[in-house]
């Protein structure tokens, strides 16, 4: 099955609205919708469209080259995974997992052997005799996963299936859907609103904003070169560090306050006001290259979260946030010096637009 979207619009009462959405979705793809935590951004109603559910306000959706509107949902061989642990509560995970072959009317005989083929790819074969709440929501969740893979769809939806699972489960079965993915022909959409899940994942992503189609390219690329100051924040977290620079005859001047003579990568840029934004693991405690911006700055609270510190920084018209490997614990009102790789920084126009990203040349 291949999918492709031309200048597709919704704008009913079912779903959020989306604007002018191309894409091209051919057999065997893996394809990520990203938007920022704040904003489903129309995530929803693409998979809605993509399964039938809903009918574009314009445009068209072909399927192998068909005018998809010709094609009833249940004709379209698709499935969906929530983020919910969606499963049928009465039914034992075989029941939950055999259940759309059954209303197929599969023979007996090859439902189970699918079934227990499914249960062994998602590790759940000890489940199988289970009610749903009777085992783990890891367990759950691949039991739904199982049943949408288990009729062998050619269009699989997923709609931030990992959200409510705990940091562990979620890489375990992130490592798994790629897998499982790699080795079927099925277009795979993948919703998310989490960065760095999308990042592990490692495919083509298509950023979603308001309903508009904002960048689209391999998720690598979109992460070195993002189309503008909107593009990198959502692929950041956590949240990107922005402020103001201006860019003078001889130097560089952050937050109307901070004076910095220019650095051979600042020295590429026109004289102008510029929005400048670094990711907060490229800021550092101690001199990392002959480039760095050193600023003073005051601890404003310091949160250890496992094997890393996130540090809140606040000084003269800038406030910056440092992610550190290791535990730093600092108290508040501290006072320290931090710096910034002047090679990696973002820099942007007034209008958000990318004017050089991190290595590269103007």
């Amino acid at each position: 099955m291949s999918i492709v979207f031309k200048n597709v619009s919704y704008s009913g009462d079912a779903s959020e609205p989306v604007y002018n959405i191309s894409m091209d979705l051919p057999s065997g793809s893996f394809t990520i919708l990203l938007s920022d935590r704040t904003d489903d951004a129309g995530k929803v109603t693409i998979c809605k469209l993509l399964l039938g559910i809903i009918k574009p306000t314009s445009g068209t959706i072909l399927i192998d080259g068909k005018d998809a509107s010709k094609v009833p949902t249940q004709k379209r061989n698709a499935a969906m995974v929530h983020q919910e642990f969606i499963n049928y509560p009465h039914l034992t995970v075989y029941e939950n997992i055999a259940s759309p072959l059954r209303v197929l009317k599969i023979p007996k005989t090859q439902i189970r052997k699918a079934v227990y083929d499914i249960a062994k790819k998602l590790r759940i074969e000890s489940c199988l005799n289970r009610l749903p709440n009777e085992i783990s929501g890891g367990q759950q969740q691949r039991t739904a996963l199982a049943r949408a893979l288990v009729k062998d769809a050619k269009l699989i939806c997923l709609y931030e299936p990992l959200v409510n699972l705990d940091y562990k489960l979620r890489e375990e079965l992130r490592n798994e859907l790629k897998q499982l993915f790699r080795s079927k022909n099925t277009v795979c959409v993948y919703a998310t609103a989490e960065p760095n899940e999308a990042l592990q994942l490692g495919s083509k992503a298509i950023l979603l904003h308001k309903g508009e189609i904002l960048q689209a390219s391999d998720i690598s690329e979109i992460y070195r070169n993002p189309i503008n100051l909107t593009a990198a924040q959502i692929l950041s977290d956590p949240p990107l560090n922005i402020f103001q620079g201006e860019i003078t005859s001889h130097e560089l001047v952050i937050g109307e306050v901070q004076r910095f003579p220019k650095t051979r990568i600042l020295e590429q840029l026109p004289i102008n006001n510029y929005i400048l934004a670094i990711r907060p693991s490229h800021v550092s405690l101690v001199p990392i290259s002959d480039d760095d911006l050193e600023i003073s700055m005051r601890v404003n609270i310091a949160e250890i979260s496992g094997s890393e510190t996130l540090i809140h920084t606040v000084g003269s018209n800038i406030n910056l946030l440092m992610n550190l490997s290791g535990v730093h614990d600092y108290s508040p009102d501290t006072k320290i010096k931090i710096y910034i790789p002047s090679h990696k920084l973002f820099v942007f126009n007034a209008a958000g637009a990318l004017v050089k990203a991190p290595g590269a040349n103007l």
